[in-house]
C-alpha cells in the first residue's frame, strides 16, 4: 500500500480523455460493487483508495495489485461521481473478434448492431439489457460513444464485464460475418412491414439500431434481410433507442421461453 502520488493522480485524471484510455488500452472503473465485479481474466493495473475507505475495509483482497492512498479530498477531486465510494481501479481493456464472439455464441445466439449511438445512458441501457437477456454479444459501429465513457460504464451496472463488446465495429463487414455463419439481420425501422412478433427469433439473429435522432443510415438499413416495426399506436413517432432494442430483445427472449430452447 503506497500514498498516491502526483504521477498516479494524473493518470487517473487522463483516464477521463478517450484519447489517453484508447492509447494506453485502459479505463477506469469506480465504485465497491463495480469494481468487485471486475472479472479475475482482467488485467488489474492498480487500485485507487480514499484514506476513509481504508479506515472502514479489509483491502487484503486488493493487496496482490499496486494499491495507493489518497487523503478524500484528493480522492474526490479524482472521482467522477458526486459521493464517491472511496475506491477505484484501472484495468485493461478486454479485446474480442468477431469470429470469437460467434464462435462461443450459444444455438439461438442473439447480437445488437449498434450504428452511432450517441448516447451514454442509452448505450448503457442497451448493454445491460443485452446482459438481462442472454445476448451474446454487442457490436457498436465507428462513431457510437465511447464505451468506456465513465457514464456509459456507471449506466451499465457492471453488465459491461458480463457480455463480449466490440467496438470501431465496421458494420458491412460485421454483417458480412454474421451472415457467412447463418445470422438473420433485423433492423428496426419505421419502414418496416412486419412485426417482431412475425419473425422467428428462435434461430441465430441480430438487432440493427440506428442512432437516436436520425435512426439507421439508407446503406445500414439495406443490409438487413428484412425491415421490422414496433407497434405504436398511440400518437409517438419513434422509441429511444434502448427502449426499441428492449423490445426487440425481449421478444426473442419470449419467443426463445415458449419454444423451450434458451
Amino acid at each position: 500500500m503506497e500514498k498516491g502520488s502526483n504521477k498516479i493522480n494524473k493518470i487517473i485524471k487522463q483516464l477521463k480523455e478517450k484519447k489517453f484510455r484508447n492509447e494506453n488500452a485502459v479505463f477506469l472503473v469506480e465504485g465497491l460493487r463495480f469494481v468487485n465485479e471486475i472479472p479475475k481474466d482482467y488485467s488489474i493495473i492498480f487500485y485507487a483508495f480514499s484514506e476513509s475507505f481504508c479506515n472502514t475495509n479489509d483491502l487484503s483482497i486488493y493487496e496482490k495489485n499496486d494499491c495507493y492512498v489518497f487523503d478524500d479530498k484528493t480522492f474526490r477531486s479524482l472521482s467522477d461521481t458526486n459521493n464517491p465510494q472511496g475506491i477505484m481501479a484501472v484495468v485493461e481493456k478486454n479485446k474480442y473478434k468477431i469470429e470469437d464472439v460467434i464462435k462461443n455464441s450459444k444455438k439461438n445466439a442473439l447480437y445488437i448492431i449498434a450504428e452511432n449511438l450517441n448516447d451514454p445512458g442509452n448505450l448503457g441501457t442497451i448493454i445491460r439489457t443485452a446482459d438481462a437477456c442472454q445476448a451474446d454479444g454487442i457490436f457498436l459501429s465507428k462513431g457510437s460513444v465511447d464505451l468506456y465513457n465513465g457514464k456509459v460504464l456507471r449506466s451499465t451496472m457492471g453488465s459491461v464485464f458480463h457480455i463480449p463488446i466490440i467496438t470501431e465495429t465496421d458494420i458491412k463487414e460485421c454483417v458480412d460475418i454474421l451472415h457467412d455463419n447463418g445470422v438473420k439481420i433485423y433492423a428496426a425501422h419505421l419502414k418496416g412491414e412486419k412485426m417482431p412478433y412475425d419473425i422467428n427469433l428462435t434461430n441465430p439473429s441480430a438487432f440493427l439500431i440506428g442512432n437516436e435522432a436520425g435512426g439507421l443510415s439508407n446503406e445500414t438499413a439495406k443490409m438487413a434481410d428484412e425491415l421490422i416495426k414496433i407497434p405504436m399506436p398511440g400518437k409517438a413517432e419513434s422509441l429511444n433507442a434502448s427502449v426499441a432494442a428492449s423490445v426487440l430483445m425481449y421478444e426473442a427472449v419470449r419467443q426463445g421461453i415458449f419454444n423451450k430452447e434458451i
